[in-house]
C-alpha cells in the first residue's frame, strides 16, 4: 500500500457549498419589524420585490417561542429562545413558515434560520428536564454568558453528549420538517467547533445546507461553516469613515482574509446588521458621507455582500429590538444601487464566492492613502475598481498592474480604457466600477 506524502499539500477546507450559493447574497428579515403586522405570511409578500433586488439568501432571525422569565422590554429578545421545536406566535404558525419557505423556493431564492445554540431562556423546558445540560457559576447556580449584560438567558454546557444529540436533531428537525436550507449560528464561537462539524455532517445528510457563523475564524470553515462575518472589515471600513484610521488596516484585513483563511472560505461583508442597528446606529449613523462606498466595496470586494432588512429603503432609524416597530417602506436610492451591484455579482463569474470568484489583486494607485483599488479575473470575466476612501477628491493614475484594457462602467455604460496613462477622477467617497 502507497505511503501518503507527508509534504503534499492538503486541502484546510473540507466544506462542499451548495452549488446555489456561488454567487449568491444574503438578505436579513427581523420578522418583527418587517412590515406592519409583523408575521411570516406578510413578510412572504415581500419575497418578490427582494427576488427582482437581486437577493438569493434570506435569513429569518429565530422564529422561536421567546422566554418570559427576565424578558427584556415587552416582547423579549428573539435570541432568548424558551423552546426550539416551537414557532413563536407573534409570528405565526409551522404551516404559515412552511409556506414561506415552499414560496422562496419557487421563487428561486433559499432561506436559512437563525439558531441559538449557546443558551436558552431561563424557563425553557429543558431547565427541568436536563439540568445537567447548563453551565454554572461559582455557586453552582445558572449563569448568563460571562462578562455580558444577557440577563434574559442562561449558559448551556457543551461537556454533555446528550445535549449535543438534541440540539443537532432539532436542527435536522426543521431542514426535514420546514425544508430550509441551512442556518445562521448565532455567538458560534461560543460553542464547541466539533459540535458544528458534527451536526454540520448530520444536516449534509439530510439537504446540502448553508451555514453562516457568527464569527470570524479560519477553523470554523474547516468542516462546519461555508461563511462566517467579516466583523474585522466592517470595524475597519467604519473607522476610516469615521476619520481615526487609514486605509492599512483594510489592508490588513485583506491580507488575513487571503493568507490566513481558506481559499474557499466565504467571508460575509456588510454596513449593517440586527447588532449594529439597534445597539451602535444606522448605516448612516456609522458611515455617513462614506457609505455608498462602503457598500460598493461590500459587493464588488470578496465577500458575500448583507443586507439587513430596509436598508434599500433608506431606512435610517435604530430599529426597536425588544418592542414592534415596523420599517417604513419607500423607493431610495440605496436600493437602486443593491440592483446594480447584485447583478452585476450574479452575472460577473469574477465576483463570485469561494472557489467559483477570482481573488482581489492590488493595483497601487498614485495616491495608495486614499485610494483603495484591485482587478479581479478569471477565465471568462473581470472587474476593476478604483474607491476614494478620503473627504476629498482625488485624481490617480495607475502605471502598472494586470488591469490595462478595455471595460464598461459598470454605472454610466460609457467604454473605459485603462492603459498606463490613464486617470480617473475620483470625487470624496467616490468610486468607479468598471467590468469587462
Amino acid at each position: 500500500m502507497p505511503v501518503a506524502d507527508p509534504y503534499e499539500p492538503r486541502p484546510y477546507g473540507r466544506v462542499e457549498h451548495p452549488e446555489w450559493s456561488r454567487n449568491a447574497t444574503i438578505y436579513q428579515i427581523n420578522t418583527r419589524q418587517f412590515t406592519a403586522e409583523g408575521t411570516f405570511r406578510a413578510a412572504e409578500r415581500h419575497l418578490p420585490r427582494l427576488r427582482d433586488l437581486g437577493v438569493v439568501i434570506v435569513w429569518l432571525m429565530p422564529v422561536h417561542e421567546i422566554g418570559a422569565v427576565n424578558r427584556k422590554g415587552t416582547l423579549g429578545s428573539p435570541y432568548a429562545v424558551k423552546d426550539y421545536y416551537s414557532v413563536n406566535s407573534e409570528f405565526g404558525t409551522m404551516d404559515d413558515l412552511r409556506h414561506f419557505v415552499a414560496t422562496a423556493h419557487e421563487l428561486g431564492l433559499r432561506v436559512i434560520l437563525d439558531w441559538v445554540a449557546n443558551h436558552t431562556a431561563w424557563d425553557s423546558p429543558l431547565v427541568t428536564e436536563h439540568p445537567e445540560w447548563y453551565s454554572r457559576d461559582w455557586n453552582g447556580d445558572l449563569q448568563p454568558t460571562p462578562w455580558w449584560d444577557w440577563y434574559d438567558i442562561i449558559d448551556l454546557d457543551y461537556g454533555s453528549p446528550g445535549l449535543r444529540r438534541y440540539m443537532t436533531e432539532a436542527m435536522a428537525h426543521w431542514v426535514r420538517e420546514a425544508d430550509v436550507d441551512g442556518f445562521r449560528c448565532d455567538a458560534a464561537g461560543f460553542v464547541p467547533t466539533d459540535f458544528w462539524e458534527t451536526a454540520r455532517r448530520e444536516l449534509d445528510a439530510v439537504k446540502p445546507v448553508f451555514m453562516l457563523a457568527e464569527w470570524e475564524s479560519k477553523d470554523l470553515h474547516a468542516r462546519a461553516f461555508d461563511m462566517t462575518y467579516a466583523w474585522s472589515w466592517n470595524d475597519a471600513m467604519h473607522r476610516i469613515a469615521r476619520g481615526t484610521l487609514d486605509l492599512t488596516t483594510l489592508h490588513v484585513y485583506y491580507s488575513w482574509n487571503e493568507k490566513n483563511f481558506p481559499r474557499d472560505a466565504m467571508r460575509m461583508t456588510f454596513v449593517s446588521n440586527h447588532d449594529k442597528n439597534a445597539w451602535e446606529g444606522t448605516e448612516f449613523e456609522q458611515f455617513g458621507d462614506a457609505l455608498e462606498a462602503a457598500i460598493v466595496l461590500s459587493v464588488v470586494g470578496e465577500g458575500m455582500p448583507l443586507i439587513y432588512n430596509g436598508q434599500e429603503a433608506g431606512h435610517d432609524k435604530r430599529l426597536e429590538f425588544y418592542e414592534r416597530d415596523p420599517i417604513v417602506w419607500r423607493e431610495h436610492a440605496l436600493g437602486e444601487l443593491y440592483r446594480r451591484l447584485f447583478a452585476l455579482k450574479r452575472r460577473n463569474t469574477a465576483l463570485w464566492n469561494g472557489h467559483w470568484g477570482a481573488r482581489m489583486v492590488p493595483v497601487p494607485s498614485s495616491d495608495p492613502d486614499h485610494v483603495l483599488s484591485f482587478f479581479r479575473r478569471d477565465e471568462r470575466d473581470r472587474v476593476f475598481a478604483a474607491i476614494n476612501l478620503s473627504d476629498a477628491a482625488r485624481t490617480v493614475t495607475f502605471e502598472r498592474g494586470p488591469h490595462h484594457g478595455e471595460y464598461e462602467d459598470v454605472f454610466t455604460t460609457e467604454r473605459v480604457v485603462l492603459d498606463a496613462s490613464s486617470a480617473l477622477d475620483l470625487p470624496a467617497w467616490g468610486y468607479r466600477v468598471l467590468a469587462g
